[in-house]
């Protein structure tokens, strides 16, 4: 007999180990979420995919999936957080939709549309941090940058390169390349990392590429970050948890 908990009223069965996330979603039940990616250890440090568990909230990647469960998500409680934590980032770095390459397909504009932030709501900090053009074939903006750590994990944790990682403290914390010059061309980073696939918002860019699909035709043009989500999530069928999605998924 398969266990189960109670989303919003519906019931979502889980196989141990899971999260409430990873349950949730392989039930079809979107849960917004920046930092979460289904092929790596969830992390927990975007804080977007909070919910209510039996009245206290969580971070439901990181929450383990127990029978009996109440967890609410969709209450306005608990959005008008995600609502405010997404204009956090926004307001945090430079995200000028309009003329980034990665508009359409960027998880953070995404969920702006989703969660129906329609305006920053704090004062712009402007960061500014270096561009690295160094690398023949990649262009890294820094400025961009929300710290959900996807490229860090996905470089260490599948490359086995550790390419990126984060220094700094606070307010200061920000990405950086593990290479003595901190340039990129001085370390060991392919097109066809792993790394160069996860980044949900426009960090890191493939140079000669930009615009080629056009806006409008884009990942999140097509349809909502909700129902991309959902098509992308593992379901216990799949082999070693894997998915085809996972391979196209930011």
């Amino acid at each position: 007999m398969t266990d189960t908990f109670q989303l919003d009223g519906a019931t979502v069965p889980f196989e141990p180990g899971q999260t409430v996330m990873q349950a949730a979603l392989a039930a079809d039940h979107y849960i917004p979420h920046l930092c979460y990616h289904p092929e790596f250890k969830p992390h927990g440090s975007c804080k977007l995919c909070t919910v209510k568990v039996n009245g206290r909230t969580m971070a439901s990647c990181t929450m383990p999936a127990e029978a009996g469960l109440e967890v609410e998500s969709e209450i306005e409680e608990i959005n008008a957080l995600r609502r405010t934590l997404v204009k956090m980032l926004f307001a945090e770095g430079n995200h000028f939709c309009p003329s980034c390459e990665k508009s359409g397909n960027c998880m953070l504009q995404a969920l702006g549309y989703d969660l129906e932030v329609h305006t920053a709501g704090f004062r712009h900090q402007y960061p500014d941090r270096p561009l690295d053009a160094s690398h023949p074939d990649i262009l890294l903006d820094f400025n961009r940058c929300i710290l959900c750590e996807l490229c860090v994990r996905a470089s260490s944790e599948v490359d086995g390169k550790n390419v990126f990682a984060l220094a700094g403290r606070g307010d200061t914390k920000h990405l950086i390349v593990n290479a003595e010059s901190g340039q990129l061309k001085d370390s060991n980073i392919a097109l066809t990392d792993k790394a160069m696939q996860v980044c949900p918002v426009g960090v890191i860019l493939k140079k000669r590429v930009g615009f080629s699909q056009p806006i409008g035709e884009r990942r999140y043009d097509e349809s909502p970050i909700s129902a991309q989500a959902l098509l992308d999530a593992p379901r216990p069928s799949d082999a070693a948890g894997d998915c085809a999605a996972c391979e196209d998924a930011p």
